[in-house]
């Protein structure tokens, strides 16, 4: 079918809204009708190259709710009318990773680049106007009114949870909670450090919070995302690590924090010192954040890292099972135990998108949400 979306077409680029055909679901698949796609960073992370894709065009968006339209042979448990989240990665339950309990790192994730579908290999995706096959983001690409995705990437939600809440824990705020709660692994009476509040460093602070956390120090550059965090549980937010630093080692009496969380938009490997210097010895600095993937350069003194115990920490989709924690943090949000409705700060046309990435940018939005209407389809 004839659609549109959001395509880039090379790097630095705005995005620009052109007519795209989707395949239909062959075997394994299901077709989509798109109700709403957050604005993650990692997108923008497309635009400036940081994360490369196998090529141009690239089909943007990973964080998305709709309605099961069509299934294909071989697929269970998923039907039309079923209300859904994508998952930015998919979880297979069967490969040895997913077998592990390794499920955000399942071993259908090594094609999350290449833009080809986990189905048969092929170029789902063309541009309309010269046949030019598209790449989606993740084997996704949200920022289309209709989809085709394999199941693996397909969760089953409740349909009583709005689309724009919904499609917050595609991506940013599972990614956060977990880095806090399991990656992170935050203890009652843990004091956490939060850098970076936006969809992402927002989820990890109220994952810090329901897990116990005594106090939570969260680190933005911009005023109003530092009084966005105290509102939602923060007890003492700072523009900069220098100033942070003072801070937290005045509150714990020089012991600074158990829980160190990177969330901020770009992570530069020159930083990664001062996050451990603002980690406490036998602590954990979890690196959620995304750096270019050209980069290899860390500064880090090695021997504070042995000598004070501490840990490193990566962590991908905050190291969970997508098909479990979406469900579970979803109702948690029905419960009012998960502040979903506040993290969507503005919603926005698809055919605003440039508008909602400068926001984003300029740090006007915790998380920008693209709401698709009939006008759409």
């Amino acid at each position: 079918m004839k659609t549109k979306g959001a395509l880039i077409w090379d790097f630095n680029q705005p995005w620009s809204i052109e007519e795209i055909e989707i395949g239909d679901p062959v075997k394994d698949e299901v077709k989509i009708q798109m109700e709403a796609s957050g604005m993650c960073h990692s997108d923008h992370h497309l635009v400036t190259g940081d994360i490369p894709m196998a090529g141009f065009p690239v089909l943007g968006g990973h964080e998305g709710a709709g309605i099961v339209t069509e299934v294909g042979p071989g697929v269970e448990g998923l039907e039309p009318g079923d209300h859904v989240v994508l998952s930015f990665i998919p979880s297979c339950g069967s490969c040895p990773s997913c077998q592990a309990g390794l499920r955000n790192l399942c071993d259908l994730g090594a094609m999350l680049l290449q833009g080809t579908a986990v189905s048969d290999n092929t170029h789902r995706i063309h541009a309309v106007k010269d046949g030019t096959p598209v790449i989606p983001m993740t084997l996704l690409g949200t920022f289309s009114p209709y989809m085709v995705v394999h199941k693996s990437s397909v969760v089953k939600i409740d349909p009583s949870i709005p689309f724009e809440v919904a499609c917050l824990v595609g991506c940013g705020v599972t990614t956060g909670y977990g880095s806090a709660v399991r990656s992170a692994n935050v203890r009652p009476g843990d004091d956490v450090v939060i850098a970076g509040i936006g969809g992402v460093g927002m989820g990890a602070l109220q994952g810090a919070l329901n897990a116990g956390a005594r106090n939570i120090f969260a680190i933005d550059p911009v005023e109003w995302k530092r009084d966005q965090a105290l509102k939602f549980g923060a007890t003492h937010a700072y523009p900069d690590i220098a100033s942070a630093m003072m801070g937290v080692a005045e509150i714990t009496q020089g012991r600074m924090a158990s829980k160190t969380i990177i969330t901020t938009g770009e992570l530069k490997g020159e930083e990664i010192d001062n996050y451990l210097n603002i980690t406490a010895k036998g602590g954990t600095c979890v690196v959620t954040a995304v750096a270019n993937m050209a980069s290899s350069d860390v500064t880090l003194n090695l021997s504070m890292l042995t000598l004070l115990q501490k840990n490193l920490q990566g962590t991908i989709f905050g190291g969970g099972n997508p098909h479990f924690d979406i469900p579970q943090l979803l109702s948690m949000y029905k419960a009012g135990r998960l502040n979903l409705d506040d993290m969507v700060t503005r919603q926005y046309k698809l055919e605003q998108i440039n508008e909602g990435y400068r926001d984003m940018l300029e740090g006007r939005n915790i998380r920008g949400v693209i709401r698709y209407t009939d006008a759409d389809r």
